[in-house]
C-alpha cells in the first residue's frame, strides 16, 4: 500500500497543530509508519506548522538508522519504539504543549488517571465516562536511549494506551492510522485542559 496518502494527512496534521501552538519554536516531533521496517519522521530544527513531505525522513524501526544520512528528531527512539511495542501503530505525534507540560510537573504519580469526563470517548475503545484512563508518566532524560528502555520496561508490566507524558516536556500519543492519532491528541488535550482547570478550582 502506497504510503503516500498517510503523509499527506500527517503533513496536514501537522499544520494543524502548529496552528494550535502546540509545538512551539520548532519543538514536537511526527511520524508516520511506512511499513514493517521504516517510519519516516520529521526532520529535526523544523518549524512543525511549515513542514512538507521533504521534510520526513526515513528511520529503521529496529534500529534507529536513517539511510539518507540526514538528522532526524532527537527523539527518534521514542517514536521507533512506539512502533516495536504496538505492530497495530501507524503513526506517533510528539507535541509540546502548556497544560501538557503543566500538568506532568503537577502530578506527582505515575500516571495522570482522566475519569468522569464524556470526552473520554474520543479514546479508542473507551466508551463510558466512568472509566478510569491513566496516561503513564514517565520523568524526562536527555538520555532518549536509557528513557526508551524505562518506557520498555514499564510496558512489560502495565499496558500503554494512547500516550503518555514526560515530565516537564509534553505528550507523545498515536493511533492506529493518522486520523486516530490525531483525535486522540485532540482529545486528551482537552482533558489534560479540563483536568487542569479542575485542580485549579480545587486549590482555591
Amino acid at each position: 500500500m502506497s504510503i503516500t496518502p498517510q503523509l499527506d494527512q500527517l503533513v496536514a496534521a501537522c499544520h494543524w497543530i502548529g496552528a494550535k501552538g502546540w509545538a512551539p519554536a520548532t519543538g514536537g516531533n511526527m511520524s508516520v509508519r511506512q511499513d514493517r521496517e521504516y517510519c519516516l519522521l520529521s526532520e529535526s530544527g523544523k518549524d512543525k506548522g511549515a513542514l512538507t513531505r521533504d521534510d520526513f525522513i526515513q528511520v529503521d524501526i529496529a534500529s534507529n538508522q536513517v539511510p539518507s544520512g540526514r538528522k532526524p528528531s532527537a527523539e527518534t527512539g521514542l517514536h521507533t519504539l512506539i512502533y516495536r511495542l504496538f505492530p497495530e501503530a501507524g503513526a506517533v505525534l510528539h507535541t509540546h504543549t502548556v497544560n501538557a507540560t503543566v500538568l506532568s510537573r503537577v502530578e506527582k504519580g505515575t500516571a495522570l488517571v482522566l475519569q468522569g469526563y464524556e470526552m473520554q470517548k474520543t479514546l479508542a475503545g473507551q466508551t463510558s465516562h466512568l472509566d478510569a484512563v491513566p496516561i503513564a508518566l514517565f520523568d524526562n532524560d536527555q538520555d532518549i536511549d536509557a528513557l526508551a528502555v524505562r518506557i520498555a520496561q514499564f510496558a512489560e508490566q502495565t499496558p500503554l494506551r494512547y500516550g503518555f507524558l514526560l515530565r516537564g516536556h509534553g505528550l507523545t500519543c498515536w493511533g492506529k492510522d493518522v486520523n486516530e492519532a490525531r483525535r486522540h491528541l485532540e482529545g486528551l488535550e482537552f482533558l489534560f485542559q479540563c483536568e487542569l482547570q479542575r485542580r485549579v478550582l480545587e486549590a482555591k
